[in-house]
């Protein structure tokens, strides 16, 4: 280890090149999201809600997901490790995101059953891209949540190697967030689920803003708090036929 790296603060992550997420050894190369503790946490909560159902999903017989901004491919390869029989669609709008998560799949040897597109979903029409996939049972998505005027309260580290791309949400830390819930609907079956993690102040502000969009046919259903106590993961599930699948424990 480069005594230099540790001076100027080099994550180490990035410092060792690999980091440990979900039993899975994953590639890790700045300026690309280093995933973190909390992010374990959300896969930990969809695969159980995805176990716990009682429906069959996808044509396959194991759900098709979209993770929205999938960074390294945390989420996307530690869902299809541990869902045999699943699908992803892994977007993000970084070059060096798509390029380190293909490089991830292609170490666990996943690549067969994830499609790994370059996608900036704030682009209008930019979701017709995934239309050919079929509607999604599941979206999964770590977003930007930070709000802007924290930003400067970051570790120097995390702001002079992490792209803040992936960190900045906007005045409200919700500009991502509510993208991926205008654009959900259009691709989620009747009652698919959207999985987020959030800031702690977001599921009010969700809430609120999810009741100002009726037409969206939305629902927060359940709010679940990180393991330092505070209310950081978000379920919301898109209305339509129900048939006790995704039922919160």
């Amino acid at each position: 280890m480069s005594p230099r790296c540790l001076l100027c603060r080099m994550p180490l992550q990035y410092i060792l090149g690999e980091w440990d997420f979900q039993g899975l050894s994953l590639k890790m190369a700045p300026p690309v999201f280093i995933p973190r503790p909390e992010t374990e946490e959300l896969v930990e909560w969809v695969l159980k809600e995805v176990t716990q159902s009682s429906c069959p999903m996808g044509a396959q017989g194991g759900p098709l997901i979209l993770e929205v901004g999938c960074g390294s491919g945390a989420i996307s390869l530690s869902l299809l490790t541990q869902l045999p029989q699943s699908r992803v669609i892994a977007v993000d709008k970084g070059e060096a995101a798509i390029c380190l998560t293909q490089e991830n799949a292609q170490r666990l040897r996943l690549l067969d059953r994830i499609q790994i597109v370059p996608l900036d979903v704030t682009l209008e029409g930019s979701w017709s891209h995934l239309l050919p996939w079929g509607p999604m049972d599941l979206v999964v998505s770590n977003p930007p949540y930070i709000f802007h005027q924290d930003m400067e309260q970051l570790a120097p580290e995390i702001r002079s190697y992490e792209d803040p791309v992936a960190l900045d949400g906007g005045e409200e830390g919700m500009d991502i967030i509510t993208h991926i819930l205008a654009l959900a609907p259009w691709l989620l079956k009747d009652s698919g689920s959207i999985f987020l993690e959030v800031d702690p102040r977001h599921p009010e502000l969700v809430g609120s803003w999810l009741q100002s969009r009726p037409d969206l046919s939305l629902d927060l259903v359940a709010v679940r708090k990180d393991f330092c106590g505070r209310p950081r993961f978000l379920h919301i599930r898109r209305s339509g036929p129900q048939c006790g699948c995704l039922m919160e424990a």
